[in-house]
């Protein structure tokens, strides 16, 4: 059959522009593993992880989804609860919690697969930490004294101790800070600090870092006395600071640990919260130029726990720019209030995950796996020394499960960051956009190795790249995005026996164009790149 001219012209022209897109996709980037510049350094312990106080006492903490009944508007905001009583921190609903027995920090699966990721910090901090009193008595008291949230115990404390050591993992940890460890005349005293740090020296603890109060952003959420401002959080800080620095001079010290505050529109800090007064990052990094890193806290969103807090995002954003680039944006509003007050100090990112309030239900998805390692990428190249993903086993965002303690699909991800990417940072030469991101290292352990992670965010359509040389693949896939469910190099990662890690089944490429199917992690080991900034 024939094509009237006009309709066979129209063909023509879309069978071009298709050839053309076609030619363009198979033009991948020329990557030159050889010749890739050195952007930076991270610390050796980057990847690292938080187990929240709260964990380690016991408490109430983030209530699963099922068992949170259809709640309605304003069922997050400012419900009677003060961040003394015990029920929730101030401004929040009781009925997003409910009471956790402490963790079980002798558990061997757990000390195997954290000690899997290490080197690495644990960071034992949170919220409850500014109100949690240590009882440094053989019989603890069965409540904690007034101006305090909840109690931790010696056996506890000495649990926390052990396992930071059974896995490589120096202990980060903020101050407590509320009413009770304040004078009649409302100024902070380290008496309780010193009796806590004390006792952890004394049993061979390491406190390699420190805050001096967690998320001052919203003080009177943390626990602070009413009306605390930056002015008293400055009064407070210089003298936590003298206090450290006489008696602890080993540890660093980190400030301010501000939260929710970006460039963009989503921040949960911007414009303040309900009732509560918000203390910007600058008013408070202009008491802290003393402090060894720059420390801040990263959220996306606020989870579906949270509803009446606004700010939430939803699974079909998941692998959208505008969703992986929040990371960005959040550390370039901290980085006006570092380079004004703090310039030239390093960042630590000392909390982040896909959503505050115990995160999204798909947090514990393959789905956010992609979330999860390219903010590591992104903040390696931005200078960012060291990172701390919440939690390691607490609620949705845990990288295992907070019950069994068995992997997610964000430990798998955490696990080959740990095993290929080194400290050194370099200029992958691909620049991110929709669809493809990319990020390159040093191979850790390889003496001029280079490690990629290649990342396609596209749900539809694979992407390529041109390798020189010959290399080892390991990408990671799901049948089911938004399942729990991994395949490295198209096998499922399951434990075995004894909690034993899987062989990380490898692919041995040539060189030439690598295709990365549509939703997959790659990483990419080139041990004989011989690149000079790996030597």
């Amino acid at each position: 059959m024939g094509l009237k001219a006009p309709f066979a012209a129209m063909t023509l022209a879309a069978l071009a522009t298709m050839t053309s897109t076609a030619q363009a996709q198979d033009q991948a980037v020329q990557l030159a593993p050889m010749t890739m510049k050195r952007m930076g350094q991270v610390d050796e312990r980057y990847q690292s992880y938080n187990v929240e106080m709260l964990e380690v006492t016991g408490g109430r903490f983030w209530k699963p989804y099922k068992d949170i009944p259809a709640a309605p508007a304003g069922s997050a905001g400012q419900a009677g609860s003060s961040a003394q009583d015990g029920s929730a921190p101030a401004g929040m609903s009781p009925d997003l919690y409910q009471y956790s027995p402490p963790i079980d920090l002798t558990n061997p699966r757990l000390r195997a697969m954290a000690r899997a990721l290490g080197p690495a910090y644990v960071r034992i901090s949170g919220t409850w930490a500014n109100t949690t009193y240590f009882a440094d008595t053989d019989t603890p008291p069965k409540d904690p004294p007034a101006g305090y949230g909840g109690v931790l115990t010696r056996q506890q404390w000495l649990a926390a101790i052990d396992f930071s050591r059974a896995v490589d993992a120096p202990i980060v940890t903020s101050m407590p800070n509320g009413e009770g460890t304040r004078g009649p005349d409302g100024r902070w005293r380290p008496d309780q600090a010193r009796t806590w740090l004390a006792f952890t020296k004394a049993h061979g603890g390491t406190v390699a870092a420190t805050e001096y109060f967690n998320e001052p952003t919203l003080a009177s959420m943390g626990g602070a006395p009413r009306g605390y401002n930056a002015a008293a959080f400055g009064r407070d800080f210089r003298v936590f600071d003298a206090f450290m620095r006489q008696e602890y001079p080993g540890t660093q010290l980190l400030a301010p640990g501000s939260v929710g505050e970006t460039t963009g529109d989503w921040g949960v800090a911007q414009g303040g919260y309900g009732s509560m007064q918000v203390l910007p990052a600058a008013d408070l990094a202009a008491s802290t130029s003393d402090a060894d890193a720059f420390s801040y806290h990263h959220y996306g969103a606020v989870s579906q726990r949270c509803v009446a807090m606004q700010h939430q995002t939803s699974a079909d954003q998941a692998l959208s720019e505008d969703w992986l680039g929040r990371t960005d944006q959040t550390l370039a509003y901290y980085r006006a209030a570092r380079d004004r007050f703090m310039p030239g100090k390093p960042f630590w990112n000392t909390e982040t995950a896909d959503a505050a309030c115990g995160g999204n239900p798909w947090a514990g998805t393959f789905l956010d796996t992609f979330r999860y390692l390219d903010q590591l990428g992104r903040l390696a190249r931005q200078k960012v020394a060291v990172v701390f993903h919440n939690t390691l086993a607490s609620s949705d965002y845990g990288l295992l499960d907070e019950n069994s303690f068995e992997p997610r699909p964000n430990f798998w991800g955490a696990l080959l960051w740990r095993r290929n990417m080194g400290t050194t940072v370099l200029d992958p030469g691909v620049v991110n956009g929709p669809g493809l991101h990319a990020y390159a290292h040093c191979l850790r352990g390889v003496l001029g190795g280079v490690a990629l992670l290649v990342i396609n965010t596209d749900r539809q359509e694979s992407r390529a790249l041109a390798l020189p040389g010959a290399a080892t693949r390991y990408t990671l896939t799901a049948a089911e995005p938004a399942g729990k469910d991994v395949l490295l190099n198209r096998v499922p990662l399951r434990l075995g026996a004894n909690d034993a890690l899987p062989n990380m089944a490898r692919e041995a490429i040539a060189a030439g164009q690598l295709t990365f199917d549509p939703m997959s992690i790659t990483f990419l080991a080139i041990p004989s790149a011989n690149n000079q900034a790996c030597r």
